[in-house]
Parts: C-alpha cells; sequence; structure tokens
C-alpha cells in the first residue's frame, strides 16, 4: 500500500474568514463595563436609533439574525444597570456595545469526520448523502464545530452542498433535563460523594431539569454554617451542571450555517476533534454520537455529543477510570450486547474499552502499541470503527521522528475486536509535498471516514490547515490488511 492507492477527488475545504459568528465581547474588569454603559444611557433616543440604523446597515447582511445576538448581550450585562426601564432598541444598542465578530473559521478548518446523513430521501439507487464535520479554529486558536454536506453519487463521484458565509450558533436550552445515575457517579468519582451531594441528590427524580437542581441547591431554610467543603460541592455541581448542556438550531437554519461553539467553562477554548458515529442500536433505532476533547486552556476532557437529527445535540461528560486523555472513538453498534470504543489512555498505544453504559468507562485493554518506524512515538484512532465483512476496519495515525503524522489502519475481528487481525506495514498517507505545509507542518489526519460502493470515503485535514476528501479501493486495502498480521509482541 502506498500513497498513490488514495485517490484525489479534488475536493478541498479552506478556510474563509468572512464567515463570522457575533460572540459576547465583555470586558473582565466590572468598572469598564460601568463605563461603556454610562456612555450608552448618556445618549438621546434618536441618537441610539440613529447608531443602531448605522449598525444594521453595515453588519446585518453578514448575519442570520444578529438582533437575537445582541439581545442575549444584553441581558449579560443587564445586572450592571440600575433598576430604569430601557427602550428596545437601547437594549439593542447596549447588546451590540458588548458585541464582537469573530472569523470562526480564519486560521484552520480541519480534522474532518463523515457519516450517513440522517435524511436519504430524493436520492436514486447507488447515491448516499453524507454529514461531515469540521474543526474549525480562529482568533486565539478557539476550536468549534462546522458541517458540511453532500452526496456521493452512484459512479463514486462527490458533490458538495452550497456553502454561505452566514452562520449562527445554537439556542442553549434554559432547562435542560439531567440523569441523576450521572451525577451520582461523577460527583463520587471527583471526590464529591458526601452528606451534602447525598442530600441534594435524595431530594431529585431520576430524571430532572436545571430549575429543579437549582431548588436543591437553595433550600428554603438554607444550609446552616457553610463550610469550605459545602462551597467546594456546590460549585462542584454547578461546574457539572454546566457541563451537560442542551442546543438547538431552528429548523430552517441549513446545515452548513449551524455552528457548535464552545458553551460550557471546561471547552471555552475549544470542542476539538469529533469523531461522528452513526450509531444503531439493537432494535434497529439510529441516534449520531461524538466524542470529543473540551478544552479550556489548561486541561482537556473527553466528552459526548449526542444528536438525532443534527438540529438538536446533548453534550454530556463521560465518566470512569477509563475515560483519560484524547481520541476516543464509539463503534457503531453494540458489540455481545455491549458498548465499545477504541482508545488511548496512554498517549501511545491504542486500547478497546467495553462498558454496559454508554456514560461510564471502567475498563481498557491494550489493542496495539507502536510497530512500525513512522509510528514509533505514538499511535491514536482516526476516528470509529467501519464494519466490513473482512472485520472491524480501524483507521489510525501514527507519530514518527520529526513529529511527523501518517494515517494507518487495521483490522479487528467482528466477534472479539479485542483480535487484531492486520495491520499495515506502511502508512496509508503520509504528509508529502503540498500535505505537509500548513498551521502545524507534516501532518496528515482524520476523526472518520466510512464506505459506500466498494471505496473507502476518506475526508483528511492537511497540516491542521485545510481538508480534502480521498478514496481507497475497499477490497485492496483488505487485502493488504490481512496479509499483515501485527508484528509479535504488538498485542497483550
Amino acid at each position: 500500500m502506498n500513497e498513490l492507492d488514495v485517490e484525489p477527488t479534488g475536493i478541498f475545504f479552506h478556510p474563509n474568514s468572512k464567515r463570522v459568528l457575533v460572540r459576547p465581547f465583555v470586558p473582565a474588569d466590572r468598572n469598564l463595563v460601568v463605563h461603556i454603559l454610562e456612555r450608552a444611557l448618556a445618549l438621546s433616543e434618536g441618537e441610539v436609533e440613529e447608531q443602531l440604523a448605522i449598525l444594521r446597515m453595515d453588519f446585518e447582511s453578514r448575519h442570520i439574525d444578529i438582533e437575537a445576538s445582541w439581545r442575549r448581550h444584553y441581558a449579560l450585562v443587564q445586572g450592571h444597570l440600575r433598576s430604569e426601564t430601557l427602550s428596545f432598541n437601547r437594549q439593542l444598542y447596549i447588546g451590540a456595545l458588548f458585541s464582537g465578530e469573530y472569523a470562526i473559521e480564519s486560521a484552520a478548518l480541519f480534522n474532518p469526520s463523515m457519516v450517513a446523513h440522517p435524511d436519504q430521501s430524493g436520492l436514486v439507487e447507488g447515491e448516499l448523502r453524507f454529514v461531515m464535520s469540521l474543526r474549525a479554529t480562529g482568533e486565539g486558536h478557539i476550536s468549534s464545530l462546522e458541517f458540511r454536506s453532500g452526496v456521493i453519487r452512484a459512479n463514486g463521484t462527490l458533490v458538495i452542498d452550497e456553502v454561505t458565509p452566514r452562520v449562527i450558533a445554537p439556542d442553549v436550552h434554559e432547562n435542560p433535563t439531567y440523569r441523576k445515575v450521572i451525577f451520582l457517579h461523577k460527583l463520587q468519582e471527583m471526590g464529591f460523594d458526601n452528606s451534602w451531594s447525598q442530600q441534594m441528590m435524595k431530594s431529585l427524580a431520576e430524571d430532572f431539569t436545571h430549575e429543579e437542581l437549582e431548588k436543591v441547591m437553595r433550600p428554603p431554610g438554607g444550609w446552616g454554617k457553610r463550610s469550605r467543603e459545602l462551597e467546594r460541592t456546590l460549585e462542584c455541581v454547578q461546574w457539572l451542571a454546566r457541563s451537560n448542556y442542551e442546543v438547538y438550531f431552528p429548523a430552517a437554519v441549513r446545515l452548513a450555517q449551524r455552528i457548535l461553539f464552545p458553551v460550557s467553562p471546561n471547552e471555552s477554548n475549544g470542542i476539538e476533534d469529533a469523531r461522528f458515529v452513526r450509531f444503531v442500536e439493537e432494535k434497529g433505532s439510529v441516534v449520531y454520537y461524538a466524542t470529543y476533547t473540551a478544552y479550556n486552556g489548561r486541561v482537556i476532557l473527553p466528552q459526548l455529543i449526542e444528536t438525532p437529527n443534527f438540529q438538536a445535540f446533548r453534550i454530556r461528560t463521560l465518566n470512569g477510570q477509563a475515560v483519560q486523555n484524547k481520541g476516543m472513538a464509539l463503534f457503531p453498534r453494540r458489540i455481545q450486547g455491549q458498548f465499545a470504543m477504541i482508545s488511548r489512555q496512554d498517549d501511545e498505544n491504542l486500547f478497546l474499552m467495553t462498558s454496559d453504559n454508554l456514560h461510564f468507562w471502567n475498563t481498557a485493554r491494550r489493542l496495539v502499541g507502536p510497530q512500525q518506524p513512522w509510528e514509533f512515538v505514538k499511535i491514536g484512532n482516526c476516528g470509529s470503527p467501519i464494519e466490513t465483512e473482512a472485520g472491524w476496519l480501524v483507521l489510525t495515525h501514527g507519530v514518527g521522528a520529526m513529529r511527523r503524522y501518517c494515517l494507518g489502519a487495521m483490522l479487528l475481528d467482528l466477534d472479539d475486536p479485542a483480535k487484531v487481525l492486520g495491520c499495515l506495514k506502511r502508512p496509508l498517507l503520509e504528509p508529502k509535498g503540498d500535505k505537509r505545509e500548513g498551521y502545524v507542518p507534516n501532518v496528515v489526519y482524520s476523526c472518520g471516514a466510512l464506505v459506500h460502493g466498494g471505496k473507502l470515503i476518506l475526508p483528511y485535514a492537511v497540516s491542521d490547515t485545510s481538508s480534502t476528501i480521498g478514496t481507497v479501493d475497499l477490497a485492496e486495502l483488505i487485502r493488504e490488511l490481512l496479509e499483515s498480521p501485527p508484528d509479535a509482541g504488538g498485542e497483550d
């Protein structure tokens, strides 16, 4: 297998600085906020209307509903105002003063993941509609999640749906629901299984809302003498609530206009490297999951996205002793009644995780370690395993000398994925020529491919800057994998 076996499609996804999102622009210094508000309040109503007219003319055409953003951002500073009633126009103007445009993909558009679209209507035989997620990075290296869609034609060609500059962030559900079992396990895992948390959880149903949680955190009689332990427990419960949230987009907003931008504090610096999978339950129901890395500028945290339709999304924490490091990828169905994931706990080897609960992972078995020189530093997965007749096809990445990332592949037994059937001896794809230049040189990377029409449809990133799509003959790839058993000592 060599790089020539990855056939280019001629499709590229380059960063576009015209795609801008409206973000809060609120100074951390309270005094500065007050000073800005004072200047806004000093304007007459006529002056406010004049300024709004200028802003609308300058920015309205660049956004889907910019006034909705201004209203949200006004609410962020409303607490600094006196109780006086302000006109709607003045509220909008104040919101605009605390807003700013953010070019979501001005630096990079990379690390794609591809799955079959939930809507396959209107296609002819042999066609497949797909959804592709991409990691977008802008100023300050803050990462968000974008989407594209398209169709794989019966003849193997790909068509990408039109993309426009106008984008929108989702609405955040103000009163999301939570599962008690997730809270209990996570509090125990973090060392906060104490009398305070037990008292709060005891008062809640198995499924409870944010409003109900807030009430038990503020009992009518109070908590009495507030200890440091109580304060830390309340902080932990609040953090956990903010980390498990729900967002949704209006149905009229096209897929490519939807942006999942960081919401919770633990992802304030990025939603990184989402690995989507179309998961089919044992009774045939379908839901899409994605594991991703939440990053707050200091610490990474593996998390889970759940969506039935790429319109409404639930974000949940992943829990358990085996939830470590980056790059977890869920299998597309249960195996022997268990959920399964490929992971890398130790920043070096690939592991197989299994669990009877999607949200809790406590066991991991080493699958394979670095074997070839191009992966001597470490290996990882490049998306969820793909089911084929020959076995589970797992795309991998290997890091070698000079921090050079190559793509590889391995094949696992269908019934017992702990059994490695084959590993490529040489890279499937290498960062050569124009594939080695970019924001992070010498990197090719993917977060998930799919199989259709006898081809592996492989979206991949080029040096953490842009993305493209290639195709690989599936039969040739499987043949080479079966002829390439893992090196002795590669498995435990």
